[in-house]
């Protein structure tokens, strides 16, 4: 029961049990307000008998306060349940959603949406957040209740409980019914809503190419038919939703009607007690009134579940496992046959086989699209490959943890991602625990201090979000810092040097140079510069190796390195 409720509502084991128990509180609660029915059933067939009995008034003064303070228990735990309890597993949930997609591999994202991930980060939790505190609880209540109320009904006179009750089952299948045409009427809302959020998100991070392109007008324009396409299809899903609802409230207010003339016919017959006839018209005034507010619960749990399956996508798919005591003695990153690619119908990587040995420099040359970002990122994990192995200290690194297998490398991307905080924080990303000292002296080391000692602030300078008050060079200095202070012993360089200026470059190669010795490092690299001390060049074409050895000895061969190295040489000589 527990894992079923924790796969079909996303929810933790604890949450499982406090939905449980919040339903249970809704039982309560509805049965409970159905005692007051009861006394005032006595009541009045006290009065139109012979008298209230002494004995009735202690039964109608300490049942009714009795009453008020059962519910008033019952409705503080509910309360407690619904609201307190739900928003505790909101927040579990959440950080399990985090925890879930620090786990995953980088294939998953790869075809995903940022701002449909997004979404569902914020959006779906929070619907999901609301469904459980407001909707599902008082739904699965009331049926629970409504079932355990109907047993006795019938037991009283079963005709009239037909009367009364056949409009229930009617009114939710409506409502059940409907579930097909909301998630088709919500899909293209949802649609409509991530496509408005991504033009908008586009518009602000491409707002200068905009601008320069004369744009921002003809692009508005495209804003503008997204919000129309958002307001029409939010209006044709309440709709949708409202058709289906708003008729089986009306059918179910015919039950008043059904019960009123069966009874009054039964009653005529000679066939029915007008008390119990009485009773029913009590029941049916106190019964509708919440199952009609039910009806609106499961139309809004109907449109949760569309939150809750892409949610589901998150856990659905595998994670990356492996052992989580990994602790090499060598460092040779070893590539064997190792085929890849991004998509099954798209082959990046044919059949790599090298050695990258720990103490020398493995650079990683070729044209764009040849496959050496991707190389570097099957390195580390961050995919695993389709066929072949890649073997650390001759332990296949499919077989180890992502986390604990990233804590031997140090990484320097092309693209520098930095955060909204100040530059000291940025580089101790590199190594948690480091002091002030250590983080200054690799800042230090990756030429930091020229432009820090300008900012206001120093090392404590807010750089805002992905480092927009730095240049280029400036944020890539700070990645480089932060692999130096990582201090791992393997090193991968993908461009790292790539936005720096010639002076910058060399003052930073050096330092790399300093830092890395002893240590594999693999580098990729366009200039050919940065690569002239690499121990082993391989050259790759196609997602295939077609030269590996020594850069010098591959000039020699006049082969595909030599055509690459003579033509950047042409492009440096030429002038506008």
């Amino acid at each position: 029961m527990l894992k079923y409720l924790m796969h079909k509502f996303a929810l933790t084991e604890q949450g499982a049990k406090d939905f449980i128990k919040t339903m249970i509180m809704n039982v309560l609660s509805n049965i409970a307000l159905m005692v007051p029915v009861w006394l005032l059933y006595i009541l009045v067939d006290d009065l139109l008998g012979d008298g209230i009995p002494t004995g009735h008034y202690y039964l109608f003064a300490f049942g009714s306060l009795g009453i008020i303070v059962v519910l008033g228990l019952i409705y503080y735990v509910q309360y407690h349940c619904s609201y307190f309890l739900t928003y505790k597993e909101s927040g579990k949930r959440r950080i399990a959603l985090a925890e879930r997609l620090r786990k995953l591999p980088l294939s998953f994202f790869s075809h995903k949406d940022l701002t449909d991930m997004t979404h569902v980060i914020m959006n779906d939790a929070t619907a999901i957040e609301q469904s459980f505190s407001h909707f599902m609880p008082s739904f699965y209540g009331s049926m629970i209740s409504t079932v355990i109320i109907m047993i006795p009904i019938f037991i009283m006179d079963w005709r009239m409980g037909l009367a009364s009750l056949w409009v229930v089952p009617v009114s939710i299948l409506i409502v059940f019914a409907s579930k097909r045409a909301q998630n088709y009427f919500n899909r293209k809302k949802d649609k409509a809503d991530l496509e408005l959020q991504n033009n908008v998100q586009e518009c602000i991070e491409t707002i200068k190419d905009l601008k320069a392109t004369n744009s921002e007008s003809e692009y508005m324009q495209k804003i503008k038919k997204n919000v129309r396409l958002v307001e029409k299809f939010h209006i044709q899903s309440e709709l949708g939703v409202a058709l289906f609802v708003v008729t089986a409230q009306m059918i179910l207010k015919f039950g008043i009607a059904t019960t009123a003339l069966v009874g009054s016919a039964l009653l005529i017959g000679g066939t029915l007690d007008m008390m119990v006839f009485f009773m029913f018209l009590l029941l049916v005034s106190r019964f509708y009134e919440p199952m009609a507010t039910a009806l609106q619960n499961l139309a809004a749990i109907n449109s949760t579940f569309l939150n809750i399956e892409r949610m589901n996508d998150f856990y659905d798919c595998p994670i990356q496992t492996g052992k989580d005591d990994f602790k090499p003695s060598k460092y040779d990153i070893v590539f064997e046959d190792v085929k890849f690619g991004y998509d099954k119908d798209e082959s990046v990587i044919n059949g790599v086989s090298f050695t990258a040995k720990q103490g020398e420099v493995t650079a990683l040359v070729g044209p764009s699209g040849c496959g050496k970002s991707t190389i570097s990122k099957l390195c580390s994990r961050f995919w695993d490959v389709d066929s072949g192995d890649i073997k650390l200290d001759g332990q296949s690194i499919k077989d180890v943890d992502p986390e604990c297998l990233l804590k031997n490398y140090s990484i320097v991307f092309q693209d520098v991602n930095l955060f909204n905080n100040t530059i000291m924080e940025n580089i101790r990303i590199g190594k948690k625990d480091a002091s002030d000292e250590e983080v200054i002296e690799a800042a230090k080391k990756a030429n930091c201090d020229e432009f820090v000692a300008k900012l206001p602030n120093g090392y404590n300078t807010y750089i805002g979000e992905n480092g927009a008050e730095l240049s280029g060079g400036e944020r890539q200095r700070i990645s480089i810092a932060r692999a130096l202070l990582k201090n791992a012993p393997i090193v991968l360089l993908d461009e790292a040097t790539a936005s720096l200026d010639a002076e910058n470059e060399t003052i930073v190669q050096e330092a790399i140079s300093n830092a890395t010795k002893g240590k594999t490092v693999v580098v990729i690299a366009h200039r050919m510069r940065t690569i002239e001390n690499a121990d082993k060049v391989i050259v790759l074409d196609k997602g295939k190796i077609v030269e590996e050895g020594n850069p010098r000895d591959l000039i020699e061969r006049k082969g595909e390195f030599n055509k690459m190295v003579n033509l950047q040489k042409e492009s440096s000589n030429f002038q506008i």
